[in-house]
């Protein structure tokens, strides 16, 4: 993916971003989105290695909002199972090692919900939690699974999290063959916060490529796991087995990112264990032994 000095500029998204109110995304929101994740200008190649890139926007590297796209070859694993395991939140529960707490609130439509999401962040930065409007999909053998962050009346900021902002995030799975697909993540997130230039550059070049493949390994072990897991169950594929209650777009409002507090992190190091690689997020967790 080499940006070539011809290359017109990719249209920007039209997100849900710059949206006073809460909007389900319409097919044009779709296509925008699958546009950023293929375009190529305006893209710097950060990581390329074992099936696995990544690209930051070329903004400066210490700017707090930056976006960042990864892709991975998936050679063994059909664009359907990756699918389902991006879904599949019991799942990612087993699978996702950052994962502090993680459910679904409420159905918008039948292909649009929302949902709490918190994670752990690199040592010894705080924690960061989101309230996302995720919707999705299915395009023939492809499907695109998207979220922005909107605010929830019955789930406000925590006093023990920092409450992050999703402008869009997102995955697009392209079919390649009946056992193969690529993966595409894009991710335009405002932590809140000024961060230091270690954790900028550590997501791109150390984070990102880690959560992808530690994704590969997921999505190769799903069938087996799931086979044990209500089988049948994927209400993503089916929205009757949803027994999430239903709620109006008027109970949400879009989740700006001046409205939250900030927090400056700037001046925090890293942690000595957390550079050595021997934290508990380090390498050595991957042992994948909770996937069975």
């Amino acid at each position: 993916m080499e940006q070539s000095a011809a290359s017109p500029e990719p249209p920007g998204p039209r997100p849900v971003l710059g949206r006073d109110s809460v909007q389900v995304p319409d097919d044009q929101d779709f296509r925008s989105f699958r546009s950023e994740c293929e375009a190529e200008a305006g893209w710097n190649l950060t990581y390329s290695k074992a099936g696995v890139s990544v690209w930051v926007q070329a903004v400066e590297m210490d700017r707090t909002l930056h976006k960042i796209k990864c892709r991975m070859e998936c050679r063994d694993v059909p664009a359907e199972t990756l699918y389902d395991v991006l879904h599949d939140i019991e799942y990612r529960k087993k699978w996702d090692s950052n994962v502090i707490e993680t459910f679904d609130i409420a159905r918008l439509t039948v292909n649009a919900d929302v949902g709490y999401y918190s994670w752990r962040c690199p040592k010894p930065l705080k924690n960061r939690d989101v309230i996302t409007l995720r919707s999705w999909l299915p395009m023939g053998t492809d499907y695109i699974i998207m979220n922005y962050s909107v605010k929830h009346p019955k789930y406000p900021p925590r006093k023990d999290l920092v409450r992050a902002v999703s402008i869009q995030t997102g995955y697009l799975i392209q079919s390649t063959g009946p056992k193969s697909c690529v993966i595409t993540y894009l991710a335009q997130v405002d932590p809140k916060g000024s961060l230091p230039k270690w954790v900028v550059n550590k997501s791109s070049q150390f984070l990102a490529p880690k959560a992808m493949k530690k994704m590969y390994k997921a999505c190769v072990k799903y069938p087996e796991w799931k086979q044990k897991h209500q089988p049948h169950f994927k209400p993503w594929l089916h929205p009757e087995q949803s027994s999430l209650p239903s709620l109006a777009l008027s109970e949400l409002s879009v989740q700006h990112a001046d409205s939250l507090e900030n927090i400056d992190e700037s001046a925090v190091a890293e942690s000595r264990e957390d550079r050595t690689g021997s934290a508990g997020g380090g390498e050595g967790s991957d042992d994948d032994t909770s996937l069975t």
